[in-house]
């Protein structure tokens, strides 16, 4: 089966006797494995199972523990996550377990499967028998050991540090592990498994607890926040506070000793390039391209003019043709010849030559021959309009109906030149004060360009104000459909005298009694006063157009002018601000999260555990053997070891001091002290007792489990007093 790993393969198997036991600490979080006798296990690696499947071959792969992450971008991961065999601190996957075991045994260069040595593992306290039997059936039947002891590795724990010194042969064990928390009584020597006591929280709950706290918090760097890191997190910056409350509000007033005891992780951050000016050169040279360009496209219209000029040309030279034909023709053909030619009459032709006549100087370029235009139709008016100046009594009646429309046809034609002549009139007058202005900026630009400035800022005031007025009096009408005013707003001027009309009107014409519209004619009068086509109103759009021509002005006379935006009374929006990224947006602040994590332990209810706390812990321990020795309490206080990886905080010893302080009479003896190596002491612990002359006759061998099947191991216990 391949594996996938960093850990070097041993190379010196064959080189151990038979007889020499290898020693397994089988714990939640890692695998140790090593030889009896040693001082440190041969192989450690996480106690979990990954099997992805290769991208390209299809094969699956095991990767057993640590893995190198160059590799894992040639593997599929999506159905495969990393598992464990463990269920709180008991095995129950025993497929997994089996991956474990392999992987273990053939990092200690072991050839095959057959492993012909004996074993000794670790197990959790009062561990199933189930999981027990289990674990026996595949040392023996998978790997053939030929004997097996199972030990618990928060006694080899205590043993090796009493060896050491550190603690005596009473006392209590307290061993907060990766999934579960335990503490064990030891009377001379032995552990006594009345005594025992657990929690399941452990160091999985703090880092998971510390995994969520940082992704509530920074929720934009969820991907920085594996596993891994919050681990490396939690042991290199997490601390057990004496005191959770007096920490807690120190941090909440801001103290200045908050800032030595927060923690700063600073992830990978590149600063933002800098825009430079462009060069002298690189404006020129976009200069020359768009003059380029620009050219290219004065050419390209100056082309398409040319073509409709001479398109018009020929049309014009067509249509004047065509009417010297017609000149040429006799009265009695005309209207034969009109028919070929598409045109109903000479009328008709000689407006089309006017109108491509006024195209083609448009074109051209040329200005408009206004008087021209005006003459034209005056000329052939007399003609045009010849039943108009004829009495009536001299017309019969289809005549005087064709008088009628001629008179008709008449007003119109005048109205339409009289609103020519009043655009031609408008249009000399603007270009008039167009010039006279052009003349006050180049005698004093700087003056005109600051009487510009102040004009645009009243014009611009009395817009909004006008825009208030009339957003006001649409509301109050919307919110008062008797015609009156909400709140303080008020009706303008035109408003209020159509308002006194109709009030009037009401009165007059039911002579004291309102009757007003009863009538058709009454609703008339009432859509022909509430019309807003009234002088006020026409002021804003004549102060708007003004406005406009000099925002515009402004902007092609001062580069650095920027027009007003329109205002919105309805509902102030801000306009959102795009910061750019800092070095700050990339740093993870670790406060409260320090202490506040591997309070849990404490307080298991924070995290929906409803159990005791470690301290806790102690006093229900020895409360279960206060009917064997009265005195025997003392002693279990007086030498208390904390082992075990979550052991490693700091504060850990004076918060289970003052803890179990407030749990024991006053003056009471009170010991507690830390185990010289809380990860590695177990597997220490157990390589020692399985050196010794006497393990042998603490292991049970395959023919003793065959013979008497699983369920014998209910009974099984390990003597650690040799």
């Amino acid at each position: 089966m391949p594996f996938i790993s960093k850990i070097q393969r041993q190379s010196d198997f064959n080189l151990f006797n038979s007889n020499t036991p290898i020693v397994i600490d089988n714990g939640a979080s890692y695998f140790r494995i090593g030889w009896a006798g040693e001082s440190e296990p041969r192989v450690i690696f996480r106690n979990i199972v990954q099997r992805p499947r290769h991208k390209v071959t299809g094969e699956n792969v095991t990767i057993v523990g640590d893995h190198d992450p160059t590799l894992m971008k040639y593997f599929d991961c999506t159905r495969s996550g990393p598992r464990s065999a463990f269920d709180s601190n008991v095995v129950y996957q025993f497929e997994t377990m089996e991956y474990i075991l392999d992987f273990g045994f053939d990092r200690m260069g072991a050839n095959g499967t057959e492993i012909d040595c004996p074993l000794l593992i670790t197990e959790c306290i009062s561990n199933p028998v189930q999981s027990r039997s289990r674990m026996a059936e595949l040392l023996f039947e998978t790997y053939g050991i030929p004997s097996i002891a199972f030990g618990v590795d928060v006694a080899f724990s205590y043993k090796f540090n009493q060896q050491q010194g550190v603690c005596a042969k009473d006392g209590l064990a307290l061993c907060p592990g990766f999934s579960t928390t335990h503490v064990m009584p030891f009377v001379d020597g032995e552990p006594v498994y009345e005594g025992c006591c657990r929690t399941n929280v452990g160091g999985f709950h703090i880092t998971d607890h510390l995994k969520q706290l940082l992704s509530l918090k920074y929720p934009y760097h969820l991907a920085r926040f594996t596993w891994e890191k919050v681990e490396d997190l939690k042991m290199e910056h997490c601390y057990i506070a004496t005191d959770y409350f007096s920490e807690t509000r120190l941090f909440k007033e801001g103290a200045t000793k908050t800032e030595e005891k927060t923690r700063y992780w600073q992830l990978p951050w590149v600063p933002s390039p800098i825009e430079e000016p462009p060069s002298e050169e690189e404006i020129a040279r976009k200069a020359a391209i768009k003059e380029k360009q620009g050219q290219r496209l004065r050419e390209m219209a100056e082309a398409k003019r040319s073509s409709k000029i001479n398109e018009l040309e020929n049309e014009l030279h067509g249509l004047e043709f065509l009417l010297y034909q017609l000149d040429q023709v006799e009265e009695g053909e005309v209207p034969s010849f009109l028919a070929e030619t598409g045109y109903v009459s000479r009328q008709e032709i000689e407006s089309a030559s006017n109108k491509v006549m006024q195209s083609l100087r448009k074109a051209k370029g040329e200005p408009k021959n206004e008087q021209a235009e005006t003459e034209k139709p005056d000329l052939a008016a007399d003609e045009k309009y010849s039943l108009i100046n004829i009495p009536d009594d001299m017309l019969t009646q289809e005549q005087l109906n064709e008088k009628k429309k001629q008179l008709s046809l008449k007003s119109m034609a005048e109205g339409r030149q009289r609103l020519k002549q009043k655009r031609y009139e408008e249009e000399l007058e603007r270009e008039r004060k167009q010039q006279l202005e052009e003349e006050k900026r180049l005698e004093n630009p700087k003056l005109y360009l600051e009487q510009l400035h102040a004009k645009y800022k009243d014009l611009s005031e009395k817009v909004d104000q006008q825009k208030r007025l009339k957003t006001n009096a649409d509301y109050s009408n919307r919110n008062n459909l008797s015609g009156g005013v909400g709140r303080g707003e008020r009706l303008n001027a035109a408003q209020r005298e159509r308002m006194r009309l109709l009030t009037t009107a009401a009165f007059d014409r039911g002579k004291g009694e309102d009757t007003f519209g009863a009538k058709d004619e009454d609703w008339e009068l009432y859509k022909l006063m509430s019309k807003d086509n009234n002088d006020d109103d026409e002021g804003p759009d004549e102060d708007e157009a003004e406005l406009a021509r000099i925002s515009s002005r402004l902007q092609k006379l001062d580069p650095t002018f920027i027009p007003k935006l329109e205002v919105d009374t309805s509902e102030p929006t801000e306009v959102p601000r795009v910061q750019p990224l800092t070095k700050e947006d990339f740093q993870i602040v670790l406060g409260v999260e320090r202490f506040r994590c591997p309070e849990v332990l404490f307080n298991p209810n924070w995290i929906g555990v409803d159990q005791v706390g470690l301290d806790e812990m102690v006093g229900v321990s020895i409360r279960r053997l206060r009917n064997k020795d009265e005195r025997l309490e003392e002693r279990l206080t007086n030498s208390i070891l904390v082992t075990g990886g979550s052991s490693l905080f700091p504060g850990i010893i004076e918060r289970l001091e003052a803890g179990i302080r407030m749990i024991r009479p006053c003056g009471a003896p009170i010991k507690i002290v830390r185990a010289l190596d809380p990860v590695i002491d177990a597997w220490r612990g157990a390589a020692s007792f399985a050196s010794t002359s006497q393990f042998h006759s603490q292991t049970f061998s395959r023919l003793d489990y065959y013979e008497m099947g699983g369920d014998w191991l209910r009974n099984y216990q390990l003597k650690y007093a040799l």
